[in-house]
């Protein structure tokens, strides 16, 4: 086997040579995101893996299905960067669905409570030796109501965490885990009542059709006044000019994000160099009262060891023509019934 490894890191290339020690398949790292203008870097490799922004397009998928590559790796959760309609029947696509939902629910409670506590207007303060307490003010977490939409693995974890800090959690996802909310104490409701009763609101679903700007002007208006807004799932599961007035008319008490609408321009290289462009980003690192993070929810040891496991056992199964665990097709994600993963096969 041979894979096109594109947007690589060092640290990416330190945790896949480990893995690949013992599996031996000649991956050439390119720094670059895949894009339309190299794609024909692809030609003679059997696998593409690539990450959150690189964007797969009908077009691409043509170009890399006569270039010989059947077989796209994401070694990421979200998968709404690849057009699977015109994949299907050509290029099989995998994903790492679960590389550590503790890392990101983690770092979900690290945003909460560093907007709640301030800490990182208190570091920048003391620094200058400005001890003043004023401005810094915040509230018990305990007795609070939060909110979390998506209870996949990341979802569910942080769901417990909240509970164990004495918050009442609310729960909204398509597919209700009854099981789940009993066992922790938490209690699926629809996705108005948790609009109006969550003073924390958490985004832990996937981008979809039925998610794609969940946040926007008529429902950050069903919200609490001073609601925090944490979004690690994905950006454009808000609308971010509808979040800006939200937070000019303090509606929005206070926003963590992970991710950005427009992040693949920026997240995950360093623009300190350069004047940023975009208006809105800069709008949005302007507030006090919003962490940006770039997309580093994922960032841990743990995580990075496990996205290149289960991404080279990915591409072994394929290599072998064994089932793949974790492939996702144009049928899957239809429900059309023609999708061969339930009896153990390949979906196509």
């Amino acid at each position: 086997m041979k894979i096109a490894f594109f947007d690589a890191k060092p640290y990416d290339r330190e945790s896949f040579d480990r893995i690949n020690d013992n599996l031996g398949y000649t991956i050439k790292y390119f720094p670059s995101h895949l894009t339309e203008d190299n794609c024909q870097l692809t030609d003679g490799y059997d696998a593409v893996c690539i990450f959150v922004n690189d964007t797969v397009t009908a077009k691409m998928i043509d170009s890399m299905y006569e270039n010989g590559v059947r077989l796209i790796a994401l070694r990421c959760a979200g998968f709404n960067n690849v057009d699977f309609k015109a994949a299907y029947g050509k290029i099989h696509v995998i994903r790492v669905p679960a590389y550590s939902p503790h890392a990101v629910a983690e770092h979900a409670l690290a945003l909460m409570m560093t907007l709640n506590r301030k800490t990182h207007r208190a570091y920048n303060r003391t620094r200058e030796s400005n001890f003043a307490l004023s401005g810094l003010i915040g509230f018990d977490m305990y007795g609070k109501t939060a909110g979390i939409f998506g209870t996949g693995k990341i979802g569910k974890e942080l769901a417990k965490i909240l509970r164990g800090l004495g918050m009442k959690v609310l729960l909204s996802d398509p597919y209700v885990d009854e099981e789940f909310a009993k066992q922790n104490g938490c209690e699926y409701v629809d996705k108005e009542r948790l609009l109006r009763e969550a003073d924390v609101i958490s985004l832990n679903c996937p981008l979809t059709k039925q998610t794609e700007y969940l946040i926007n002007e008529e429902t950050i208006a069903m919200m609490k006044p001073g609601v925090m807004i944490i979004n690690t799932g994905r950006g454009k599961l808000i609308k971010t000019k509808d979040l800006i007035t939200g937070l000019k008319n303090r509606k929005i008490g206070s926003a963590g994000l992970d991710v950005y609408e427009e992040e693949s321009q920026y997240f995950f290289e360093d623009h300190s160099d350069r004047i940023l462009t975009d208006d809105v980003l800069a709008r949005l690192i302007s507030f006090s009262n919003v962490i940006i993070t770039s997309h580093q929810a994922f960032f841990t040891n743990e995580a990075i060891a496990e996205i290149a496991s289960v991404t080279l056992r990915g591409v072994e199964s394929f290599s072998k023509g064994e089932k793949l665990e974790n492939e996702i097709c144009y049928q899957c994600m239809n429900m059309g019934g023609n999708c061969k993963r339930q009896a153990g096969a390949k979906c196509f």
